[in-house]
């Protein structure tokens, strides 16, 4: 995103009014079915996320993959509210089916991902990012790559190492 004169409270509205339906989309899939359990739609999710990200009006956005990883971030953060609330009103964790980004749907409990991907955070706060961006944002390892400038080959690796460290820290729950 080229620096003008705007600032950055108009950089996010025209971020989100460009990409709108990509972040939509991202909502969608984050939620994949689970709408129901948690008693939010993907909209819902889309907006609260928007909503926060307007309440941020000191970040510097550097263009779309940017965006969409703040994005990220937001959304497993009001996710994650929703999961509580659900699972303090009825004592229990709501079903959850999402998914793996490019694989079939599987069982996965967001509640265990937030506290496994917090675990990865605070022993390697890259792949943590990686999984995030992938995950929550739905970034491909190319959009990825070309926003942070590493190579696509570095990327992939880190993510298979992640993702396996992931489902190995899942499985032990």
């Amino acid at each position: 995103m080229s620096q003008s004169a705007a600032t950055p409270a108009a950089d996010q509205k025209q971020l989100l009014a460009e990409h709108y339906d990509e972040f939509r989309r991202v909502a969608r899939g984050v939620l994949n079915g689970d709408a129901q359990a948690l008693q939010l739609q993907p909209t819902d999710l889309a907006h609260a996320a928007a909503i926060k990200i307007f309440s941020l009006n000191r970040i510097d956005l550097q263009g779309r993959t940017h965006f969409l990883s703040l994005s990220a971030r937001i959304m497993r953060q009001i996710l994650m509210d929703e999961v509580r609330r659900v699972r303090a009103a009825k004592r229990q964790a709501p079903p959850v089916t999402t998914f793996w980004p490019g694989e079939e749907n599987a069982a996965l409990d967001l509640e265990a991902l937030d506290a496994a991907l917090s675990k990865l955070e605070s022993i390697d706060a890259d792949r943590a990012r990686l999984v995030e961006q992938r995950f929550f944002a739905g970034l491909t390892i190319e959009e990825i790559a070309a926003a942070e400038g590493k190579s696509e080959s570095t990327l992939k690796r880190q993510w298979r190492a992640a993702r396996a460290w992931l489902i190995h820290e899942l499985e032990q729950r």
